[in-house]
């Protein structure tokens, strides 16, 4: 969860996204969610499987690495601990090379804490390890009492043995090729002749990256691995069973982690859904209507405003959408100024990514109607930052990493079309329907034509039989994951239970909304979820 790029998947998520920092997208893109720096170096404490094994192994998985005790050290503000947990790079070899999971823990605030609350802020490619010290904080304080709170970076992210794609400069062409069309402009929607073979390139260069840089590792990013990748920390942190909040991709994986081990889930919070079966050409389309849906929101409240660049209230929203389109189609043509200080050019690629970053959340709207305002004055600098933080591209380790993370667990997850072909026919059609982001959201997904076959399972239902009730959360005009997500995964799910909230930005709790995040603590508490149906404003 990129925009106008030639590169990440399609997928949605940002991390969870606080009003002033990074957020995330895909489409020609993957959102990037923020997380706020937690303080700690990840260096921490080892944890060693036990040669013995544990009876808390499920069945059929490496015994080996249950029953680990992770050596909390402390590093950070809040009482922040953190440690290493071991997991097999593939679980089908258990005996063969480990990979150390980067944990951090925020202790509960109570003398009688009832267990660990793992976190999950999205991507992929999020730190759950920086995201545990921000989470604690936006949980009520009966929560805080009774759960440590547990993030933790998964395989191939940060500090959880990285995986590594391309350079910086290699990077920048990958998220924001400018789209060549038949008239020499960038155009997604049109891409033809050289514009199509420069697409091509792009897309294996980033894959034959991943391969040269990270060996064996570029076949285990799967979501099935990560899920069981938890199960093992779950037994670390002495959890007879799991709970947990994912946001965004988080509800992905926690939809894998009730599917596989059902018996496992105390409490799943899956906030911002991601939609269980879509291939990545299906990800990308709905996620570009869920876009669109998005922009008119942010561009109805524009209006009302008198510094909004498009337009005056009264003059409609449609009018408004053609103004920006128009705009785009300059830049796409010709580049804005820009005063940064590297090789990036404000063309339409980078600004549309810049506007895909706002639609997040409600907090950045004046944000965005400023630096549209100063676009369409002919400057893009500001809308260039916004779309760099939207890859961490202001931080130059997150930034390769992040969408390296990002790319390769999107393809490794999703079937996707082996012919460029079909790329081309999907974004014509996504065009239709969503004509400011459809095309080069659809063009997004395009990495994975080139995933090796043998990296990708072949798709199955996410049903999770047996599991106690999991509560899904969505939001009615998210931007990276579209409402219809919320509702087609609480439907998948045997026991999902669907909280709506009415309303903007990505993800819906701790956003503002105490019918919601009354429902979650209860939920988390006790195991009660809301009634079927409820809907929050």
């Amino acid at each position: 969860m990129d925009t106008t790029t030639a590169s990440p998947a399609p997928i949605a998520n940002p991390r969870d996204r606080t009003p002033a920092r990074r957020g995330l997208r895909a489409a020609a893109a993957a959102l990037a969610l923020a997380a706020a720096a937690a303080g700690c170096t990840g260096s921490g404490g080892d944890a060693r499987p036990e040669a013995s094994g544990s009876a808390d192994a499920p069945d059929g998985a490496p015994a080996r690495f249950y029953g680990q005790r992770i050596d909390w050290r402390d590093c950070g503000g809040d009482g922040a601990q953190c440690g290493t947990v071991a997991v097999p790079l593939d679980y089908g070899e258990p005996a063969g090379e480990r990979l150390e999971i980067a944990v951090q823990r925020i202790p509960a605030t109570g003398n009688d804490p009832a267990g660990s609350l793992v976190v999950n802020p999205g991507g992929p490619g999020g730190s759950g390890f920086e995201y545990a010290e921000t989470a604690a904080r936006r949980f009520g304080d009966s929560v805080r009492e009774r759960f440590d709170i547990v993030g933790f970076d998964p395989r191939g992210v940060e500090r959880s043995s990285p995986i590594t794609c391309l350079g910086r400069s290699a990077m920048d062409d990958f998220i924001a090729v400018d789209f060549t069309g038949r008239d020499g402009a960038s155009d997604p929607a049109a891409v033809s002749g050289e514009g199509l073979d420069e697409l091509a390139r792009l897309n294996r260069g980033f894959v034959d990256g991943c391969r040269e840089h990270s060996g064996e590792l570029v076949m285990h990013m799967g979501t099935e691995e990560v899920a069981r990748d938890v199960d093992v920390l779950r037994s670390a942190l002495g959890d007879d069973e799991l709970t947990f909040l994912g946001k965004s991709y988080g509800t992905y994986l926690g939809a894998h982690y009730a599917d596989m081990f059902p018996d496992r889930v105390r409490a799943l919070v899956l906030d911002g859904a991601m939609d269980p079966s879509a291939g990545i050409v299906e990800l990308g389309m709905r996620q570009a209507e869920g876009s669109e849906v998005a922009l008119r929101s942010f561009i109805a409240d524009c209006l009302e405003h008198a510094d909004c660049p498009l337009g005056s209230e009264g003059d409609g929203v449609e009018p408004a959408v053609d103004k920006l389109s128009g705009l785009l189609d300059e830049a796409g043509r010709e580049p804005l100024h820009s005063d940064l200080d590297d090789d990036r050019r404000a063309g339409r690629s980078w600004l549309e990514l810049g506007i895909h970053s706002a639609l997040y959340s409600e907090s950045s709207w004046p944000k965005l109607r400023t630096a549209l305002g100063e676009a369409f004055d002919g400057d893009g600098t500001r809308l260039l930052r916004m779309g760099g933080e939207l890859y961490n591209r202001d931080d130059a380790d997150a930034y390769t990493n992040y969408t390296s993370a990002l790319v390769t667990v999107n393809c490794s997850d999703r079937q996707s079309p082996r012919d460029i072909d079909a790329f081309a026919d999907a974004a014509e059609r996504a065009d239709a329907t969503s004509p400011l982001f459809g095309a080069s959201l659809t063009w997004g997904g395009m990495t994975c034509a080139y995933w090796p076959k043998e990296a990708v399972p072949e798709p199955e239902p996410l049903d999770a039989p047996g599991a106690p009730p999991i509560l899904v959360v969505g939001t009615t005009r998210d931007s990276a994951t579209p409402y219809e997500w919320a509702e087609n995964l609480a439907a998948e799910l045997e026991s999902g239970v669907l909280l709506t909230r009415d309303g903007d930005g990505h993800t819906a709790y701790g956003r503002g909304s105490d019918c919601v995040d009354e429902a979650v603590d209860a939920y988390l508490l006790r195991t009660e979820p809301p009634e079927e149906g409820t809907v929050c404003s």
